[in-house]
């Protein structure tokens, strides 16, 4: 060893460093999860993650309940777009039983989902805005998530944790008030969109902070198993609407956004995109919708309608069999995956011929992604630790099953 060599590892030895507690009780951590971080001055050098604060056993649950009230058990994990969850979880089951969906419910589905991905990227955004000290595009756009969630309530009566829709379709066609507030939305949003654009997309103190923040490389991201949109923003254009497509995804003309830096700028622009291409498709899904029923003609899995329930002795045997769990399911295996919020959101169903999962595994996009989150702010700031955990938009329920 050299007196350089020798000298410039002596330093290293002697270097104080300070242990740092990023969360759990920490507002951007959401009082869930921990990072034990090594301190140099204001320099991350080391980060080990803790979760398991919020594990609540989600799969183990499931495979004691009836298949129909697993989905609520879904609206737990990604709670910024519970919709899609319900959808995914619903389809899997429907691969399961082979179950034929009209073109109707699948094209209702596709607007559901992508006003979910939209009141995801809202409360992702704003709040990448927020940690940058930019409260006003918070508060602003904000609104639009609640009109969102009035559009969900008029059709299932919930707003957040939805159960919305069944397996086989949705428990009635939709009402005028719910086309209305859609229509509405669609006029309104565009508006609201464009001026939050306007004040952070060009914005220079904004760009300060986000570029080169929390980078990741495509090939890293791919190692790490991402996908969503931090792995368009490393530009990686994988979307599983586009790769293995769902509810009739395939009529549909959309681009999908790609970044090329994975930081946290990209991923904040990938999301604008994002936005913009789910109102596309939402307005071609209500030019196109076909007619014909809201759902499936799957008895045995399809609340009958309560008119019919007290009025007719086959209707009550099925409503009474479903609510009580009594609905023998196919032996198989089958793994069914959707585009949510976050990525890839993924269905792992075992079924040994009974009336509940032999095994069921939720594949949570949030889970897999936040591994890498110590290599990605290793070497920054504290402060940026803080913005590339929101741009990552990393959801407690869904990290923590």
């Amino acid at each position: 060893m050299s007196i350089k060599q020798e000298h410039n590892h002596n330093v290293e030895e002697e270097k104080e460093y300070s242990i740092l507690n990023l969360g759990p009780t920490h507002p951007a951590t959401h009082g869930i999860f921990q990072n034990v971080l090594k301190m140099d001055g204001e320099t991350i050098h080391e980060a080990e993650p803790t979760i398991g604060y919020i594990h609540r056993a989600f799969e183990k649950l499931a495979e004691r309940r009836p298949y129909a009230q697993i989905t609520p058990i879904t609206d737990r994990l990604n709670y910024c777009s519970s919709p899609i969850n319900n959808m995914g979880w619903h389809m899997t089951v429907e691969k399961l039983i082979k179950a034929e969906i009209p073109k109707r419910v699948e094209y209702l589905r596709v607007i559901v989902m992508e006003l979910s991905r939209i009141a995801d990227h809202i409360i992702c955004n704003t709040i990448i805005g927020q940690d940058t000290g930019a409260t006003t595009g918070f508060l602003y756009l904000f609104q639009f998530r609640e009109h969102i969630y009035d559009i969900f309530e008029s059709i299932c009566g919930a707003r957040l944790t939805t159960n919305i829709g069944r397996i086989g379709g949705f428990e009635q066609d939709w009402s005028k008030t719910t086309w209305d507030r859609i229509n509405k939305f669609l006029v309104d949003f565009p508006k609201g969109l464009s001026e939050f654009a306007g004040l952070l997309e060009r914005n220079k103190i904004f760009m300060d902070r986000t570029i080169k923040c929390g980078p990741i490389s495509g090939e890293m991201a791919l190692s790490y198993g991402f996908t969503g949109p931090n792995l368009r923003a490393a530009g990686v254009d994988y979307d599983v609407r586009v790769a293995t497509p769902y509810s009739s995804y395939q009529d549909f003309d959309f681009v999908i956004p790609v970044g090329t830096a994975g930081d946290t700028y990209d991923r904040f622009m990938v999301r604008q995109e994002e936005m913009w291409q789910s109102l596309n498709i939402i307005r071609q899904a209500i030019k196109n919708l076909p007619e014909g029923p809201s759902h499936a003609n799957i008895p045995d899995f399809f609340l009958p309608p309560k008119d019919q329930v007290y009025n007719d002795m086959e209707a009550l045997i099925y409503h009474f069999k479903i609510v009580m769990g009594e609905t023998d399911v196919p032996k198989g295996e089958v793994y069914h995956s959707v585009e949510g919020g976050n990525g890839e959101l993924g269905f792992y169903l075992v079924s040994d011929g009974g009336r509940t999962p032999f095994r069921l595994h939720f594949r949570r996009p949030c889970f897999i992604y936040y591994q890498a989150y110590p290599e990605m702010i290793k070497g920054g700031l504290l402060s940026d630790a803080i913005i590339t955990m929101s741009s990552m938009n990393v959801i407690a329920g869904e990290l923590d099953a």
